[in-house]
């Protein structure tokens, strides 16, 4: 699904990463953990196909970034952003519906199919949103957006899923939400690998299967989420003494 190798970016003379080394396959769900500016999101947009490395080479679902149509390839790239720009007041469902056209709203001369509008409603529905189905995106709270987000992502049936930092902004309730939904999207759709992104140990779902720990946009752990997920580890990559804890597959964090 992805491979990156010998990775660095740099932007105005900075190493915002440097020697990723990255392989992620079919059916794994990975996490990427770090401080606030160690690269999480920069390496996110990479894997994305939304921006290209200084130097090593990205492979996305078997494309190499600089030899393909980006727009293109993002099509088959499931983006749950929670900073999801709308300035239409859509109802969820057609929010959902523009996964197919990767664009906040529909566009011109564009309509759905009846079959299209009933994958809509199936997706909208397992991710516990069906009684919102025809609510406007500003009545929505944050955690109602975020499972929206989910099934819009979804929509075009994509072979790599990207969260980034889904729960931000959400109360405890909404956050388990959340993470419950993630945990059925990836259980609805086996085939499908995803990544997402966050600096909250509590955050990351139960179905996990790999983590990267990420400072200073230099890799410093990955690999399968208990070998990387320990208290050394954590404490190296947050600069910062850190005891990790697990229970009923859910990690927890104190100092």
């Amino acid at each position: 699904m992805l491979e990156l190798h010998g990775v660095d970016l740099v932007r105005s003379g900075r190493a915002l990463l440097s020697g990723v080394e990255l392989t992620v396959h079919r059916g794994e769900h990975w996490v990427l953990l770090g401080a606030n500016g160690a690269g999480k999101s920069t390496l996110l947009g990479l894997c994305g196909a939304i921006t290209h490395p200084t130097h090593g080479t990205v492979d996305v679902l078997g494309k190499r970034l600089g030899r393909v149509d980006m727009r293109e390839l993002r099509t088959h790239i499931g983006h749950v952003n929670p900073r999801h720009r709308l300035d239409v007041p859509l109802p969820v469902r057609d929010v959902v519906l523009t996964g197919l056209t990767n664009t906040p709203e529909f566009p011109p001369r564009w309509a759905p199919t009846p079959a299209q509008r009933v994958h809509a409603d199936e997706l909208i529905d397992a991710l516990g949103m069906a009684r919102h189905a025809e609510s406007v995106w500003p009545t929505l709270s944050q955690g109602e957006r975020g499972r929206a987000l989910i099934a819009r992502a979804l929509m075009a049936e994509p072979a790599l899923l990207l969260l980034d930092e889904p729960a931000t902004g959400l109360d405890l309730a909404a956050r388990e939400r959340l993470l419950t939904a993630v945990d059925a999207a990836r259980h609805a759709h086996p085939d499908l690998a995803s990544i997402l992104v966050t600096h909250h140990l509590e955050e990351i779902p139960v179905t996990t299967t790999h983590a990267l720990l990420i400072r200073d946009g230099i890799i410093t752990a990955a690999g399968p989420v208990g070998d990387v997920l320990t208290t050394a580890r954590i404490s190296e990559a947050f600069d910062h003494p850190i005891t990790i804890t697990r229970q009923n597959g859910r990690w927890n964090a104190t100092a």
